[in-house]
Order: structure tokens, then C-alpha cells, then sequence
């Protein structure tokens, strides 16, 4: 029974390192290298194959600097204001997510770009206790490991944008007919006022309420600092 056990635990332990070496490798990986696939862009070719339908992935990698140079802001302005001052952990924004929870008002999120960032590159999109937890873990990773040009870099490449449309490059193709360089500043924040529910609202043909968190973000824009390289 005893060497039973100990066979358990050395398995377990084996397990664990091998866990956060394969993780950190990952992560200190990504620091330089594109992302070439997320798990939510296998997930969503999943559905549609489960469905009956043509795949559609579209992504196309490109630096920071082959993107306008107000993307990073309309991003900052819509979903993290305070992405340059905090460590991955917005906890004001938290706390009034919360309270508003408690209030029964319309629930929104407290996620930091850096927090969506580790979970569309490591993780599922699915809420659990379990994906919470790494998503801390994985957050905490990349705030020590990269830049926040870095993040904000490899959040823009990787985030979906519109249905089996993922990073920038692919929506100003797709939608705009340019390069995400030539993406305007009423683009960018039109881009931005899909994050929410990119499956829902469309930067191709945006609705009125898209269009009044638009011209909202365009005018959060003018407080945020442009994102230095």
C-alpha cells in the first residue's frame, strides 16, 4: 500500500513540475514568437464543422508597428482603461463589477486586456472556477514575461473580431478593404466597440447602438495615451 502511494505522489509531483515548466516555456516562447493558433479558434472551426459548415479562420499576424497606431488606443479606451498602470489586475474595475452584480444592474466585466490575453492565447473560453484560477496563474506569467507593448501586441492578433475573424490585419481586410496600418481612428473605435460580442455586433455593418459606443469610445480615446514602443 505504502509503495503504492509513494508511486501516486512521485507521479503527482512529476506531474506539477512538469506543469509550470511546459507553462513558463510557453509563455517566455511567446514573448518573441506570433501565436499561430488560439484553443478558442480550434473550438469555434469545431463548431462549425459540427454544424455542416466551411470552415472560416481567418488570422494574419503583424507587428504593433504594421498596425494603426490608434488600435491599441480604442482598445485601452473601450475594454481597459488603466491597462498601462495596473499588473494584469484591474481591482477598482472588479469591485464595480460586483457591486453592480449585487445591484441587479446589466453585468459587465472587470477582466483586464492582459486577463483576456492569457485566457484567448492558454485557456477555454468557458466559465469555471478551474479557468479562473489559470487564468490568474497565466496573467501573472505574462505581466512578469512581456511588455505591456508585447501583450497588447499579441492581444490584437489574437482576439476574435467578428464570426472566424481573429486580429487586426483580418477585420481591416475583411470589413475595412485596407491593411490594419491604414485602419482610421473611427475604424479603430468601431472595432473596438465589437469586443464585447464580436459574434453579435459587426464593424461591416455597425448598428445604432454601435454606433453610439463608437462615437463613446472616440471621445475615451482623447484621455489615452498612445501606446509606446
Amino acid at each position: 500500500m505504502k509503495a503504492w502511494l509513494k508511486k501516486i505522489q512521485k507521479w503527482l509531483q512529476g506531474l506539477v513540475i512538469f506543469f509550470f515548466v511546459s507553462t513558463i516555456a510557453a509563455v517566455v516562447a511567446y514573448r518573441w514568437l506570433p501565436v499561430p493558433v488560439t484553443p478558442l479558434m480550434i473550438i469555434r472551426c469545431a463548431q462549425q464543422v459540427g454544424r455542416g459548415e466551411q470552415i472560416r479562420l481567418r488570422h494574419h499576424w503583424v507587428t504593433l508597428d504594421e498596425m494603426s497606431k490608434y488600435m491599441p488606443v480604442a482598445v485601452m479606451a473601450s475594454e481597459d482603461q488603466r491597462f498601462l498602470e495596473h499588473h494584469g489586475f484591474d481591482f477598482d474595475a472588479i469591485n464595480e463589477a460586483v457591486k453592480e452584480r449585487q445591484a441587479g444592474k446589466r453585468i459587465r466585466g472587470g477582466s483586464t486586456i492582459s486577463q483576456q490575453t492569457a485566457k484567448n492565447v492558454f485557456l477555454w473560453p468557458k466559465q469555471s472556477w478551474l479557468r479562473k484560477g489559470l487564468e490568474v496563474y497565466f496573467t501573472a506569467l505574462i505581466e512578469i514575461f512581456w511588455s505591456k507593448t508585447r501583450i497588447m501586441e499579441v492581444y490584437l492578433n489574437s482576439i476574435e473580431m467578428g464570426d472566424g475573424i481573429y486580429g487586426a490585419e483580418a477585420v481591416a481586410q475583411l470589413h475595412f478593404g485596407c491593411t490594419a496600418a491604414e485602419l482610421t481612428r473611427a475604424n479603430c473605435a468601431l472595432i473596438a466597440a465589437t469586443l464585447p460580442n464580436p459574434l453579435r455586433y459587426n464593424s461591416k455593418e455597425p448598428s445604432a447602438y454601435m454606433l453610439r459606443r463608437q462615437t463613446w469610445i472616440m471621445r475615451q480615446m482623447k484621455h489615452i495615451d498612445l501606446l509606446r514602443q
